[in-house]
């Protein structure tokens, strides 16, 4: 996301519950873009007198980063808000949930929600435009024929 000229809109810490028999919270290195989702093992951030600059992606391989692309993404259902954690849980279009927390104030839940939203929008933006540029090519391409098909009738 970010090699293709992305901007970074958020980045923080966010916790995810893993996916192991212990189901136990780790803390992930998160940077949202206007596409979707990184997750960063924390091992890999910069460190803290880097962190005020623009963060270079990290040089460890991309197998150990995740990336939840906004098309790939269904919903983002906030669960509940207990304590000073907000839970909630990202639907991937394949069913898979993935659970999340993060200190209430720092809103990653609605900022998600907020990218995913406009993400959509621009989708179905470029699909009208799309399907608008088809009909107007077929229109131009049949239309004569039409015309002198129904004339020498």
């Amino acid at each position: 996301m970010l090699e293709s000229g992305c901007k970074a809109v958020k980045e923080g810490v966010l916790e995810k519950r893993s996916d192991g028999l212990l189901q136990l919270w780790k803390k992930k290195r998160c940077i949202l873009t206007e596409e979707g989702l990184l997750l960063i093992p924390p091992k890999q951030q910069p460190p803290p007198q880097q962190q005020q600059q623009q963060p270079p992606l990290p040089a460890e391989p991309a197998a150990k980063i995740k990336e939840l692309h906004f098309s790939n993404m269904k919903t983002v259902d906030c669960v509940e808000r207990k304590g000073k954690y907000v839970y909630f849980t990202v639907v991937m279009a394949e069913g898979k949930e993935i659970d999340f927390r993060c200190a209430q104030e720092q809103g990653w839940n609605a900022a998600i929600t907020l990218q995913m939203v406009q993400y959509k929008n621009r989708q179905a933006i470029l699909a009208v435009r799309s399907t608008r540029q088809k009909q107007q090519h077929l229109g131009q391409t049949h239309g004569p024929r039409l015309r002198s098909a129904s004339n020498s009738a």
